[in-house]
């Protein structure tokens, strides 16, 4: 059996991702759908509006085979950890061939060529190295942020700088990159995106974009960019109470942090654990607001608060990559389950369904008086506070954690 992968957060699912999903197995030739989502937490730093298992639900129902857990250390992370962290796991599953994603430029010569000017930046030319380097921290002491500063010197190295400055273009070359560094046998296969872009916060006729969905969750023109089952999980989302229950854990973290720790946060440089402390008597907002500039932009903000709500750090997430972590599936195929499950099995990382199998991530001397946490142990364990966490948002009392949905497709 041959996976095509795709990494995702569908939040909620749309008519787009339903898209991608049939184009990828069209495209890729492979014998299912292997999708890799996000699960209490977004890239954006922001609780998921439906919990993890409904979602997944959803994905089989629009046409996937199967569907897994991406740990939240490695979903509230920049674009280079998040891709990294995901083929991490995608790459210990010999059956995963191909990796699709949604692009606003689908060209595959030219989001390899860009993953692989990045990919010698730091592993293969010293001389190339330092002209990026300096490139990088030209535009960065300007004044401009991460991303833009990464696409002027991407440009200035030969590469087309509009892969870069487009949320999805950016995930698409640092999933190249992450293929390249990690080892990982895996064809991307970049599917051009129909409808509005990532951030369009429009609702159109029938693609809009997740952001828009959920800036008009109970609007009637919701019913045509979403299936059915979707809008009727959305039926009794409240945003706005989980907006004020997110805000008030925020700043209770934040008045709390150790600001020695708030350093170890992926983007939490040059003093900004200071701004950010100062600013913990404000809303959540306001803190976000204050901190925004050319250079700190509010998603990476957003993200530096929940990392800090959750305990993510750099540190412990780059183990996370190096060591290896898990296998956790949501959702598969009911017609298709052993097969799936045999597939998985095949995997390098130990496959967790039920409470039994943390026997295979703990470590080998548990009783042992100075047994020390395995990576994918510690790791597991920041996704139960995540889970926790976003029910606590919501307002929902969770889904037992070792369930895995069957789902009947016909």
């Amino acid at each position: 059996m041959k996976f095509c992968a795709i990494i995702c957060e569908y939040n909620p699912f749309h008519n787009g991702h339903r898209y991608l999903l049939e184009h990828a197995k069209k495209l890729s030739g492979c014998d299912g759908i292997l999708c890799l989502m996000s699960a209490a937490f977004t890239q954006r730093g922001e609780a998921a509006v439906l919990p993890k298992f409904v979602r997944a639900e959803h994905a089989v129902l629009g046409g996937a085979d199967c569907v897994l857990q991406l740990p939240a250390a490695f979903s509230v992370a920049p674009a280079e950890i998040f891709a990294q962290g995901a083929v991490s796991i995608l790459k210990s599953i010999p059956a995963v061939t191909h990796l699709a994603f949604g692009s606003e430029n689908a060209d595959e010569k030219e989001i390899d060529k860009a993953a692989q000017i990045l990919y010698d930046m730091h592993f293969d030319n010293a001389e190339r190295t330092d002209k990026f380097d300096r490139a990088l921290r030209k535009h960065f002491e300007g004044g401009e942020s991460y991303k833009r500063s990464l696409a002027h010197a991407m440009e200035e190295m030969g590469a087309e700088n509009t892969l870069i400055t487009s949320p999805n273009g950016i995930l698409a070359v640092e999933y190249a990159r992450a293929i390249k560094k990690l080892g990982a046998n895996i064809k991307i296969l970049p599917v051009e995106r129909v409808g509005a872009g990532y951030n369009d916060g429009k609702l159109k006729e029938n693609f809009s974009s997740a952001s828009a969905i959920r800036a008009n969750l109970h609007g009637k023109a919701v019913e045509s960019n979403v299936p059915e089952y979707v809008l009727q999980a959305l039926e009794n989302a409240d945003l706005e109470g989980a907006a004020k229950r997110f805000d008030c854990l925020v700043r209770y973290s934040l008045s709390r942090a150790d600001k020695s720790d708030m350093t170890r946060i992926f983007g939490c440089t040059e003093g900004l654990e200071n701004k950010l402390k100062s600013d913990a008597g404000l809303t959540t907002e306001e803190i976000i607001a204050s901190a925004t500039s050319k250079r700190y932009t509010s998603s990476r903000i957003r993200r530096i608060l929940t990392a800090n709500m959750l305990g993510l750090y750099s540190d412990d997430v780059k183990r996370y990559i190096a060591e290896g972590t898990y296998i956790k599936p949501l959702a598969v195929r009911a017609d298709r389950k052993d097969e799936i499950f045999a597939e998985l099995a095949g995997s390098a990382l130990p496959v967790i369904i039920k409470k039994m199998s943390l026997n295979a991530i703990a470590p080998p001397n548990r009783h042992s008086y100075d047994a020390q946490e395995t990576a994918a142990e510690k790791c597991y364990k920041t996704d139960l506070l995540a889970d926790y966490t976003r029910s606590l948002i919501h307002a929902e009392k969770p889904e037992y954690e070792y369930t895995v949905k069957l789902v009947q497709t016909v």
